[in-house]
């Protein structure tokens, strides 16, 4: 075993003593990603269920997302003090009691309940990332760390995948809202000559005149529908308590274990560089482009191409199976290109094709939504690897917290685009973009700032070695 403060020569991308705990490590990067993409199409189903605003039914990512960045910092602590694997057996008992919690949250048909769970899983997440992402980047040599944690990284999609699947398959069909829209667009053939966006309010009109004309049975509705979504949850919770019966009973290689205090002003001058804070910030800026795009990549399909939430979930699959196999295209591309060069390209390429799905009707805008997960699959990896450059293991450890933290991205930047969603619209350059349109400048925008990281970057290493 290699010491945190020695370097390994071993230069392959995982060296043999390491392998078991890489394969076992890297089984948590499938859990979180099921999480999290089982989660979004609940902001659009809220939506309806609850009949409550865009706003806030992206309390589900605030909630969500907000745990992350609550427990980002106390994770690190814990996890520096003990172990990495202690921290991931945190994470997995926290992750399994949130997901446990939207039990009484669907009997109980109260949508406060499910945000608190939603919160308490990602204080589990929160454990699981600030654990596993700079666990991983110690499993060998430093030199091929980015790449080691891209290839781990390859498999969160798996689980993505997974949790899109179910969504897809075992929720928004089952969804009795989802059936009442279906038999309101059957019963009105005028609206086949409407456009879907002025179709689709008067959905939410009509499922709002049935909840005050029929209470009971939109009660009834409400009760089915939340016993739907509550059924992946609990089953979630059953396979995370198996992981972690198997991480107890597993010998896991300790590469940064150290009980000496925390050196404070050493610490912070080793993260006082433009590759740390600038990481830190792109971070934040990449994860909410992440999670406003594959959250209201539903609204897109619904609002603004004429979609069921089903059919438009499965645009959202086609997104992620995209953003799977760049992944490993990006990890090779990276033997061969400068990492933050490449991050540069691919930022300006889903600002392009997010421009693209503002300004171009149909089915064509929704296919260049679907091409930015293209350019996204390399993203959170890659930020973490070059911000986390040339730290020590136990360094890593706590510079790590601000890179979980920077996932409250996600919590603010969905409810900025749920509002602007909420909105009227705008006229821009003589043509009128309804209100959905409008809110994907929202993470254009954070595609310049993720640019801008990448190639300054690059730029400052080219004249280090200059």
């Amino acid at each position: 075993m290699s010491s945190p403060h020695s370097p390994d020569t071993d230069h392959r991308v995982v060296p043999a003593r390491f392998l078991y705990a890489f394969i076992v490590v890297t089984t948590l990067f499938a859990l979180w990603g099921f999480a999290n993409d089982i989660t979004n199409p609940l902001v659009r189903a809220f939506r309806e269920i609850f009949l409550i605003s865009n706003a806030q039914s992206s309390l589900v990512q605030w909630a969500f997302y907000g745990g992350y960045a609550t427990m980002a910092i106390p994770a690190a602590l814990v996890i520096r003090k003990l172990s990495y694997k202690a921290g991931i057996m945190i994470g997995l008992g926290l992750y399994a009691a949130g997901a446990l919690l939207t039990i009484p949250a669907s009997t109980q048909m109260n949508f406060n309940i499910f945000l608190l769970g939603f919160y308490v899983l990602t204080f589990g997440l929160a454990f699981l990332e600030t654990s596993a992402n700079p666990y991983i980047l110690s499993m060998g040599s430093p030199q091929t760390a980015t790449r080691r944690l891209n290839l781990a990284q390859a498999f969160n999609p798996i689980g993505s995948l997974t949790g899109m699947l179910v969504a897809s398959l075992f929720i928004l069909p089952n969804l009795q809202v989802g059936q009442f829209r279906d038999s309101e667009i059957a019963a009105h053939p005028e609206y086949k000559d409407m456009l879907p966006s002025q179709v689709d309010g008067l959905l939410i009109q009509s499922l709002e005149t049935f909840a005050k004309t029929s209470p009971e049975n939109h009660l009834e509705m409400v009760k089915h529908d939340l016993n739907v979504v509550m059924i992946p949850y609990a089953a979630i919770a059953v396979v995370v308590l198996l992981v972690l019966v198997i991480f107890a009973v597993s010998r896991m290689p300790d590469t940064g274990h150290e009980d000496e205090p925390i050196g404070l002003g050493e610490l912070f001058r080793r993260l006082a560089n433009f590759h740390y804070i600038g990481g830190v910030v792109a971070q934040t800026f990449y994860v909410g482009a992440q999670i406003m795009c594959w959250t209201f990549i539903i609204h897109y399909g619904m609002t603004l191409v004429g979609l069921t939430a089903a059919q438009a979930q499965n645009y959202n699959i086609a997104a992620m199976v995209l953003f799977l196999t760049s992944r490993f295209i990006c990890t090779f591309l990276l033997r061969f290109l400068n990492a933050g060069l490449l991050l540069g390209i691919l930022a300006v390429g889903g600002l392009l094709l997010t421009l693209a799905a503002i300004f171009i009707q149909g089915m064509p805008g929704l296919y260049c939504l679907i091409g930015v997960s293209g350019c996204m699959s390399l993203m959170f990896p890659t930020i973490y690897g070059i911000a986390l450059d040339g730290l020590t293991p136990n360094h890593a450890k706590l510079g790590s917290a601000g890179l979980i933290f920077a996932i409250v991205g996600g919590a603010f930047m969905p409810l900025w685009q749920g509002k602007a969603i909420d909105g009227s619209g705008m006229t821009l350059f003589g043509q009128h973009l309804e209100s959905v349109r409008v809110s994907f400048f929202l993470p254009a925008a954070c595609f310049v700032v993720i640019a801008l990281y990448g190639f300054l970057c690059t730029r400052l290493e080219r004249r280090a070695h200059a």
